[in-house]
């Protein structure tokens, strides 16, 4: 099994190396636990570490307030972006209704998911990414009025992140207490791995943690790992490790 290894410090050694080559992974977890720093993070080091180019498809965050986010990390994404290492598509149209000033975007008129995995499609095969992120199913729900036509919406897009041959992170977003792990309900069965992501606040402290649900052709830890927001980035540390230790 080919792997393509995240990058992230402390993770790929928790899943022989990487994720399998070519698959797609679902990231999911309550507000603000990381699940963009995170995927943010794949894409940059794939970019930097490993010379792979990438895609990051966000329906939530307009792409200019998300550039200069993760300047904090120092991840220059328009650098990036100008060396051709990564291309962003802009789909947040579908929440805010207002109209894209970027290269890669959906039109604002008549938002579907065809139209999404179009431009998914031609942007792979134009750039010849090897890692893909889409961030968050649920903002391709919101051109769905029921549940149902977003539970088939799920599996066609998972179809066609299959076709472009590139490793891909899907982000979903669930309440914490939840049984499942996807707004939907039926990602966690098209998907070949999930990592929840874990945020508690008692008091003055805060306890972040990483899980790997599931992870097909590999052994992978059962495990609830400690993770750590650094200035560089997601760290994950072994259980017997304080979050001190850095």
């Amino acid at each position: 099994m080919e792997r393509t290894p995240t990058g992230i410090k402390g993770f790929d050694e928790l899943v022989e190396g990487g994720f399998p080559k070519g698959r797609s992974i679902l990231l999911t977890g309550g507000c603000g636990t990381g699940k963009t720093i995170f995927s943010i993070q794949y894409l940059v080091e794939g970019a930097k570490t490993y010379s792979e180019p990438g895609i990051y498809v966000t329906l939530d965050e307009r792409p200019n307030l998300l550039r200069q986010d993760m300047l904090g990390f120092g991840w220059d994404l328009r650098k990036l972006e100008e060396q051709g290492l990564l291309t962003i598509i802009d789909g947040s149209v579908a929440k805010t209704g207002l109209p894209s000033t970027e290269d890669n975007s959906i039109p604002l008129i008549g938002f579907d998911l065809e139209k999404l995995s179009l431009e998914i499609l031609r942007t792979s095969k134009k750039t010849e990414a090897k890692r893909i992120v889409i961030d968050s199913l649920p903002g391709v729900g919101l051109s769905f009025e029921t549940e149902g036509e977003a539970r088939k919406a799920v599996l066609r897009l998972c179809a066609l992140l299959e076709q472009t041959g590139a490793t891909t992170l899907i982000t979903s977003e669930i309440m914490e207490g939840e049984n499942r792990f996807g707004r939907y309900g039926v990602e966690e069965f098209v998907v070949d791995g999930i990592v929840v992501l874990h945020y508690m606040g008692i008091g003055t402290q805060s306890n972040r943690t990483l899980h790997i649900r599931k992870m097909r052709a590999t052994a992978h830890s059962e495990d609830l790992h400690p993770i750590k927001i650094t200035k560089n980035g997601i760290v994950v540390k072994k259980i017997q490790e304080s979050y001190e230790n850095v």
